[in-house]
């Protein structure tokens, strides 16, 4: 909506232009050409134009890595604790807080639709955020994320994590769960 008032589409006019099927809502206020290409992360690209300084996390990073086969039934997206939380009722959104020392270890660009990126915690990153709010997002779903890290990075995936886990406080969680799937 703020990109159409700098153009001067008034409201008016992007009513009209959604009626003749010219640009699709995406969210309140978030528009996208009809004629774009494709994408299955429609959801996506409206919560981050809604929330530009949020990135992907949890089971919706967990997901894009592939690590999961659940299809979130929510977009996850973190913040830095300390700034406004994000109200997004469409698509339905969890927002979760990091701390902001912290915050922007393991952010990468992940290409929602041709041209169009978002910002989303790497997989070792998305990983260890997972085994650390195990009890928030099921343990299981945590297990089942690290299996797959593990098997798939190998040796090189393994010594990621050491320093990601220190950063983030979490090597107590991390280790022995590592250790066991490893064994």
């Amino acid at each position: 909506m703020s990109t159409a008032r700098q153009v001067l589409l008034s409201s008016r006019d992007l009513a009209s232009l959604v009626a003749k099927g010219e640009i699709d809502e995406l969210s309140r206020g978030v528009y996208r050409r009809a004629d774009a290409p494709e994408t299955a992360h429609a959801d996506l690209l409206a919560v981050c134009a809604r929330a530009p300084r949020a990135v992907v996390c949890d089971e919706s990073a967990l997901a894009l890595h592939e690590l999961i086969y659940d299809i979130p039934a929510a977009v996850h997206i973190a913040v830095p604790r300390g700034t406004r939380r994000p109200t997004i009722s469409y698509p339905p959104t969890v927002v979760a807080q990091y701390a902001p020392t912290t915050f922007t270890l393991g952010v990468e660009r992940f290409e929602a639709a041709p041209g169009e990126t978002i910002p989303m915690y790497n997989t070792p990153r998305s990983v260890v955020d997972a085994m650390r709010h195990r009890s928030r997002i099921g343990e299981t779903l945590a297990l089942s994320a690290l299996g797959p890290y593990l098997r798939r990075s190998g040796r090189d995936g393994v010594s990621q994590l050491p320093y990601l886990t220190r950063e983030l406080g979490a090597l107590s969680v991390i280790r022995p769960s590592v250790e066991a799937v490893l064994a």
